[in-house]
């Protein structure tokens, strides 16, 4: 198996002990001819990404040291932990305490404990904790011996509290354009963010955002917007950024506690606005929990973020926008993505993300799923198969994919723990973004201008939402409509775009960005699908700015035999990919083959924004159907020889305290318990570093698989703190 990474076997010879490292050169040579535009990338075996088609990425930066294991490594200064780790091949953390088995990352995002490490003689979770010049970084082994306190013995604390007319938990798009609004209205607020940078998921996002032009940037890419929205609300005088600032509860005298920088906090706001976000849902099968396997936000952070290539061969569960963008920003930094499985008959994401993943080569599979995940202590192959109408795996359809990475995306779930807490202690509390309801980030951001207003209202300030906000983010929460296909293309013309929107989704940056206006939008409003009417110029700005890359340029002036026609394509994969006088493979709308074209142009510049557009020399009959070009072949697909039964003793549904799924429904049956506290108390599932996060909606579903409703459940309870608080937070408060 060729990994990008150190075997299960290596990370336990760096923890002292010996062991073999896994791979044969026949095999890595078997998947180096698995594709070919791929392989003009720099060499696979890199852990940093050096090459990006979008990211600005420094020649050089200055490293420092540090030790994993006692051994010596190098990092990034200020790189989160678990990122340095990947950086150095080490996939593998250590091991859990109940069973030895093996613990990467899941979430990178601090919502889970499967990166659990000693830092410092300290257990911090690595994928939130900077790396330090000289930090000892150790895997945990068992359970640890913490280092003793050694305080004063006439110690007294005194909390700071602070007082502000609204908190605004978390920094994301709508965090953001909400602090704007109240800023702006000259309400003192404070917006509190858990990482060290604002902008959410906005600086994972490398692609353009869909929406309106005028009320959200779309056509903007989502990092850029989110550099904006930062620089703005820094400005505003009124508003104070708290960043490295978790919320970790709210209290019955209405305080909320804050961990400010490492310092523990009190804020007293007279009102609270919740715009945490989401975080990923699990998805829980034989495997699941093997390091390989974990959440397309954590990729993105690794990826995006962090420039850090974490994989060669990755496969996908889960074809919503998240899976499907996950796809395409994986194969811009290089990496094989070998495939995409989606549960329901078709994805539910937007047909043009669906679609130019499939242009590119990526196989999606509708109507699949994972069966299991399998290696000797990482990922080295899944299993797929059929499933049926009412999602049983059908029996004869496995298929074997050799991959070291298995991304799970398979929705969100809104960060909303905070907000109900609020509500229950009576303090007046409002929520916006993903937290409210789980949208994209063009949706976010609207529904935090309306969410400010509001609280604005509230407040007795004179402040209105207009009728026409309240419409524009319903079009922007709205899902995708139903396919209905493309408009034909035009007859008698020498030059015309092709848009390829064949479904309702909110977008309009082509109208906007046409000079002429030859673009509209029929049904006059953001989900209408945009036509071309006549009069084209040749000016590209549509094929440009076009979210969904579903937009491409016919010129059939340049030949006089008419044999051949130009097609103008858009292309935002790493340089030297495709170069002038290349013949390539050229693709239809979903990734059919058409033929072979011969680039002729790279057209680039400052106006493309990271952009480029090839141009392509075509036989003039396939001009209009010609939408890309393939990158990847797709691989061989292999049937398993054995595919052992799945079993709910395998599937490991709480991380944290290692409770597999038959323990849960063993339970549930003796005890006929219809409270998830029942379950917590007796399993412990739910009661490890994470509180329930990653687990908690696997357990619900065990009642249901019982036939037990979720309205005949008892929820559990949740008290603060809603994260792990260090004791030293209160250590460092006001002294007396």
């Amino acid at each position: 198996m060729s990994l990008n990474v150190l075997s299960f076997h290596d990370t336990i010879a760096i923890m002292g002990d010996i062991g073999e490292k896994s791979g044969s050169s026949g095999e890595r040579e078997s998947h180096d001819k698995s594709n070919s535009l791929l392989n003009l990338q720099s060499p696979m075996q890199k852990n940093r990404i050096t090459k990006h088609p979008i990211l600005d990425i420094k020649a050089e930066e200055p490293e420092i040291e540090f030790k994993f294991n006692g051994r010596p490594m190098k990092a990034r200064k200020n790189e989160m932990i678990s990122s340095a780790l990947f950086a150095n091949g080490v996939h593998v953390f250590g091991s859990h305490h109940v069973d030895g088995a093996p613990q990467g990352i899941f979430c990178a995002n601090g919502q889970c404990a499967q990166c659990l490490l000693m830092v410092d003689g300290v257990p911090l979770k690595s994928c939130i904790v900077p790396i330090k010049a000289g930090m000892d970084v150790r895997s945990i082994v068992g359970l640890p011996s913490l280092k003793a306190d050694d305080l004063p013995e006439d110690l007294t604390l005194k909390t700071p509290t602070i007082e502000t007319d609204v908190l605004v938990v978390g920094g994301g798009p709508a965090g953001l354009t909400a602090a704007l609004e109240l800023g702006a209205n000259g309400i003192d607020c404070i917006v509190c963010d858990d990482k060290q940078a604002l902008g959410g998921k906005l600086s994972l996002q490398t692609h353009n955002f869909f929406g309106s032009v005028k009320e959200c940037y779309a056509g903007t890419r989502g990092m850029d917007i989110g550099t904006m929205l930062d620089g703005q609300t820094r400005g505003q005088k009124d508003v104070k950024v708290w960043t490295d600032s978790p919320v970790v509860g709210v209290f019955a005298d209405q305080l909320v506690g804050v961990v400010k920088q490492g310092v523990y906090t009190l804020v007293k706001p007279k009102a609270m606005l919740v715009t945490a976000g989401a975080r990923e849902k699990m998805l829980a099968f034989p495997g699941s929990d093997l390091p390989g396997v974990y959440g397309a936000g954590a990729f993105q952070t690794l990826v995006n973020r962090d420039l850090v290539k974490p994989s060669d061969r990755l496969f996908i569960v889960g074809g919503g926008n998240v899976g499907l963008i996950a796809a395409y920003h994986a194969l811009q930094a290089g990496i094989d993505v070998v495939g995409l499985v989606e549960a329901l008959p078709q994805c539910g994401g937007y047909k043009v993300h669906r679609d130019k993943i499939l242009r590119l080569g990526v196989p999606v599979y509708t109507s699949h799923t994972v069966l299991r995940a399998e290696g000797k202590g990482h990922v080295e192959r899944i299993i797929t198969c059929q499933v049926d109408e009412k999602f049983n795996p059908v029996k004869g359809t496995e298929e074997e994919f050799e991959v070291d990475t298995l991304l799970v995306a398979v929705g969100l779930a809104p960060v909303n723990e905070l907000f109900e807490s609020a509500k229950r202690v009576g303090l007046k509390v409002y929520s916006a973004g993903d937290a409210q309801e789980i949208a994209e980030a063009s949706a976010a951001m609207f529904s935090g201008k309306i969410a400010a207003r509001t609280i604005l209202k509230d407040m007795g300030k004179d402040a209105d939402i207009p009728e026409e906000w309240v419409k524009m983010l319903g079009m922007l929460r709205s899902k995708p409509g139903p396919v209905v296909g493309s408009y034909p293309p035009p007859n008698g013309l020498k030059i015309y775009p092709i848009l390829r929107c064949e479904q309702e989704i909110p977008c309009n940056p082509c109208v906007d960005a046409c000079p002429v206006a030859t673009i509209k939008i029929p049904e006059g409003n953001l989900l209408g699908r945009p036509k071309f009417e006549s009069g084209c110029i040749g000016c590209m700005k549509c094929v440009a700015v076009c979210p969904g890359l579903a937009i491409t340029l016919v010129d059939r002036r340049i030949d006089p035999t008419g044999k051949t026609a130009r097609v103008m394509v858009p292309w935002e994969m790493a340089d030297g990919m495709v170069k002038v006088g290349q013949d390539v493979t050229t693709t239809g709308a979903e990734g059919e083959v058409l033929g072979t074209g011969k680039v002729v142009r790279v057209v680039s510049g400052t106006w493309l924004n990271k952009r480029k557009l090839l141009s392509l020399e075509v036989p003039a009959e396939a001009a209009d159907m010609v939408a890309g070009l393939r990158m990847r072949e797709p691989g061989e697909k292999k049937v398993p020889s054995a595919v052992k039964p799945v079993e709910d003793s395998e599937i490991v549904v709480c991380r944290c305290e290692r409770v597999t799924r038959d323990m849960i429904l063993d339970y549930i049956r003796a005890t006929g318990t219809k409270d998830f506290n029942a379950v917590k108390a007796g399993l412990r599932c739910g009661m490890g570093p994470c509180n329930g996060k990653t687990c908690g909606e696997m357990i619900m579903r065990a009642f249901r698989d019982l036939g037990i409703t979720v309205k005949e459940v008892e929820p559990g309870t949740m008290r603060p703190f809603t994260q792990e608080v260090p004791i030293s937070a209160f250590l460092k408060g006001e002294r007396q």
